[in-house]
């Protein structure tokens, strides 16, 4: 019996509690005095141990509906675990994080992050997948999650990874979202960084805050306006401000965020979801996991599940908890292998050892950061969210790393590794080689120059194209059309037939990317002499509408003009 109808035989209805949850939420134990957060070691452990539970039963149900349609039930059941919980990179980074922490000490930097991901093999999903890759070959962090050399920078993978730094400063957002930003720039840059900003802020804010209203607006505000992420943060905002409710919410944001990223995993639209779930779920366990599940088809239902999960974690306790399904887990998560990468170690670890282990990082970090202890008890200066200086990314910003005499309009991010498989195209750069999926399918995508050409100009560059793909390019000069050209790719080599396989997780395996060495090229060479010594506007389109043709990205390399 495969993974996933294994789970489904285990589905379990927890009516027995749910109602009581419905209308009952747990009080802070901590207190709020004079400006400080005055909160037991005892207290903060339970709360430690509840973020990572929290993460283990949301993701746990959430997987589900990973990438599929979601679920339509207002009460969707429960998954037990198998005696422990499987080992995840919903917070299997967070315990790698948590090793270089004791490993590195309170200030580790992202370069020492990334040595820990490398000696524990974590990098399973999207970013992270091109994160090892990248380590492997001798590429260190910060890089490692730049758009120069990670293609997926924009997706989920920091957003799903950062509760850690906001466990680790309760009651600090900026200390937190420091953290995050800084840290999840190993497999993440821009949209990707700003939710780990927003989810690291939340849990942060969910140790002082008992209106999550409160949470989700505080949090977002650390994140700059001009950034898409706080664009779909606001429109959420705006739109639960205006009375809608969340099932209009999660249609509009779905409609807009999620056409301008169709990967399934990316941070934009999945923050947008994690946020509505939160504030609608009004600290309420069941609540706010049954909004993150039902919220969308096709999102990457478990992140948003156990990201939304640990703020209610952060803001009530262990007690919040469906105690049935924490007591399936009997203390442990397990697992020794995650996406066919094999775990170095194994991991088959105590959930109370791990949350001792983060409680002592955290008492560290916290006191370093103005805390004081008195007797047992923690008192924690509150910070106020200050919104970070923009991280900003456009996809025609790699015009400028690539060949900047040249500008590129109407790139899309497609997908390519984003979540599901079947995705035709991206955009993004490998090494010398410009990969360009257009953003409108109607119109195309194009590069343009405006040039004062010579006395023999000349237009030369190779055109590469996947085999079983096609794009057609179209050259102008000013307004003469000088080339009308299909790139066709040969026959693939692999079909496959029926849907992808399943693999553990719940998810299809990555689609494999082609090889390199198979694509196709061809030189494209035009002489120009007939617009010599004359400035011309010079556009190359890439246009994906050909009949009977399967679209895919177009490749660029040694583009220039003599």
């Amino acid at each position: 019996m495969n993974q996933v109808m294994k789970r489904f035989s285990q589905l379990v209805v927890v009516l027995c509690f749910s109602s009581t949850f419905v209308s009952q939420v747990v009080p802070h134990a901590g207190s709020v005095r004079k400006g400080h957060l005055v909160m037991s070691r005892a207290e903060y452990l339970d709360r430690a141990k509840a973020i990572w539970e929290a993460q283990m039963v949301g993701q746990l149900t959430g997987l589900l509906f990973e990438h599929r349609p979601a679920s339509v039930l207002s009460d969707t059941p429960l998954v037990r675990g198998d005696g422990f919980a499987e080992t995840d990179d919903d917070y299997y980074y967070e315990m790698v994080a948590i090793r270089a922490f004791e490993k590195y000490g309170i200030n580790l930097t992202v370069e020492q992050l990334g040595a820990q991901w490398l000696e524990n093999s974590a990098g399973s999903y999207g970013s992270s997948r091109e994160t090892l890759a990248l380590l492997k070959r001798g590429i260190k962090p910060p890089d490692t999650g730049n758009p120069r050399y990670n293609r997926l920078w924009w997706t989920i993978g920091p957003e799903f990874s950062s509760d850690v730094y906001g466990t680790l400063s309760p009651g600090m957002p900026n200390v937190a979202a420091g953290m995050a930003r800084r840290l999840t720039h190993i497999n993440g840059y821009a949209e990707g960084t700003d939710g780990a900003v927003f989810i690291s802020g939340m849990i942060s804010l969910g140790f002082v805050e008992s209106d999550t209203k409160q949470i989700v607006r505080k949090a977002a505000s650390l994140i700059s306006p001009l950034s898409p992420y706080r664009q779909c943060l606001d429109m959420v905002i705006s739109m639960a401000e205006a009375g809608k409710q969340p099932s209009e919410i999660f249609r509009v944001i779905n409609e807009r965020w999620g056409i301008e990223y169709p990967a399934t995993n990316n941070a934009v639209l999945n923050g947008g979801i994690v946020a509505t779930s939160v504030w609608f779920g009004n600290g309420n366990f069941l609540q706010t996991e049954n909004l993150a599940y039902t919220a969308a088809d096709f999102a990457d239902t478990d992140c948003n599940g156990a990201n939304a999960g640990s703020v209610v974690g952060a803001m009530h306790g262990t007690a919040a908890l469906p105690a049935e399904v924490v007591a399936s887990f009997n203390d442990r998560v397990s697992g020794a292998t995650m996406g066919g990468v094999a775990l170095t170690p194994p991991v088959d670890e105590s959930i109370s050892a791990l949350a001792e282990r983060t409680a002592i990082i955290g008492e560290k970090m916290l006191l370093a950061h103005g805390a004081k202890l008195e007797g047992e008890n923690l008192v924690i200066p509150i910070e106020q969210p200050v919104t970070q200086e923009p991280e900003l990314f456009k996809l025609s910003d790699f015009t400028k790393m690539w060949n900047p005499d040249w500008s590129l309009e109407r790139a899309g991010f497609g997908g390519g590794g984003g979540g599901i498989r079947g995705i035709r195209g991206a955009t993004y750069l490998d090494g010398d080689v410009l990969s360009i999926f257009p953003r409108d399918e109607v119109r195309g995508a194009l590069l343009r120059q405006t040039v004062q050409l010579g006395d023999s100009p000349s237009l030369s560059f190779d055109a590469g194209v996947d085999p079983g793909k096609t794009w057609h390019l179209q050259i102008f000069v000013n307004n003469d059309k000088v080339l009308d050209k299909l790139i066709e790719g040969p026959p693939a080599t692999h079909v496959t037939a029926g849907p992808p396989p399943i693999h553990a997780k719940g998810t299809p395996p990555p689609e494999p990317k082609v090889d390199p060495s198979e694509r196709h090229w061809e030189q494209i060479h035009l002489d120009l002499s007939a617009y010599k010594k004359k400035s011309v506007v010079i556009r190359l389109y890439d246009l994906i509408l050909v009949p009977g043709h399967e679209a895919g990205s177009s490749y660029w390399k040694k583009l220039q003009i003599q």
